[in-house]
């Protein structure tokens, strides 16, 4: 069989399991590079009987499955993957596994982008190596507001860290139980109190039909003028075009962010120019932890299905 390692941006993937017993089975293809393109995916993929996928970073819908007559299995990393169209692939017999997933290298990065932001850390880094010293005064968050939009397994942990540093934590979600977040030292509030009296912000939703750009110019007009907004969830839970209007007219203070509504971000998208913006290209599960988690279970689903499919 043919299989092949999509969107391995590090070329790492083969480094990160034993793909031997694979190996005996199948004659692997690593693929570094991002399509995007249809076309070029589909004709890419075309002869291929298995395909290894790094979480939604390729669409994997009804068009594209149809254009792919040889395929038989999909190995995604994580628990779920809302890139694939799980119905197509029922319907057209084509296998799709899952693995595990690891909460704390998203949790660290949520942070690293907080304190980055706070503590303006990229530009006292550039002002340090181009001989200049102490440009800004960075903001303490001890005794200041940290606001979660979703407190679910990701937005819990980003809460305790929250809390460690001595932060008064709230939170918003459309379900929330008050007394499900009471017990996690948590206080529940209506979104407007939480976009009004926050001073750090931080999204961790799932993206659905409903939470779609659930962040959107309502929101950050009520957000505080030295407020900032985290998001390494799903850029698309944010109104791209709202939160640019609103870094450009200097409404907030800032915007850290790892998700982004085009991944990989376009050179030239205002993202990678806004002062105001800290940004990092979506690595909060880039971690050696995660990644040989993710291929070594891809490694063990792939020989299961292989033995049952003799």
């Amino acid at each position: 069989m043919k299989l092949a390692i999509i969107d391995d941006y590090q070329s790492v993937a083969l480094e990160m399991a034993d793909w031997s017993t694979v190996k005996e089975r199948c004659e692997i293809t690593v693929f570094s590079d991002h399509l995007s393109e249809p076309e070029a995916l589909a004709q890419r993929l075309q002869d291929f009987d298995i395909i290894c996928v790094m979480r939604e970073r390729t669409q994997f819908d009804r068009a594209l499955l149809s254009q792919l007559p040889k395929l038989k299995m999909i190995a995604s990393n994580s628990a779920a993957n809302a890139a694939i169209d799980i119905s197509a692939c029922e319907e057209m017999g084509i296998h799709v596994s899952h693995t595990e997933f690891l909460l704390y290298g998203t949790t660290e990065l949520t942070w690293g982008l907080i304190l980055s932001a706070i503590r303006r850390l990229p530009q006292e880094i550039n002002n340090f190596r181009a001989g200049r010293w102490q440009q800004h005064v960075g903001q303490d968050i001890h005794g200041r507001t940290l606001g979660i939009v979703g407190l679910g397994n990701f937005g819990r942990a980003v809460a305790k860290v929250g809390q460690a540093f001595g932060m008064d934590v709230v939170a918003w979600s459309q379900n929330l139980d008050p007394a499900f977040a009471a017990k996690l030292g948590v206080r529940a509030v209506s979104k407007e109190e939480l976009f009004s009296g926050s001073d750090v912000i931080s999204i961790h939703m799932k993206l659905s039909a409903r939470s779609h750009h659930m962040v959107g110019a309502a929101e950050l007009a009520l957000m505080k003028p030295s407020a900032w907004l985290v998001n390494a969830s799903r850029g698309p839970l944010v109104d791209e075009a709202a939160l640019i209007a609103a870094l450009k007219a200097e409404q907030i203070a800032g915007a850290a962010l790892d998700t982004y509504d085009q991944e990989p971000l376009p050179v030239d998208h205002p993202f990678r120019v806004l002062e105001s913006v800290i940004a990092t290209p979506h690595i909060g599960f880039v971690t050696e932890d995660t990644y040989r988690l993710f291929y070594g279970q891809m490694v063990t689903r792939i020989g299961e299905w292989l033995e049952r499919s003799q």
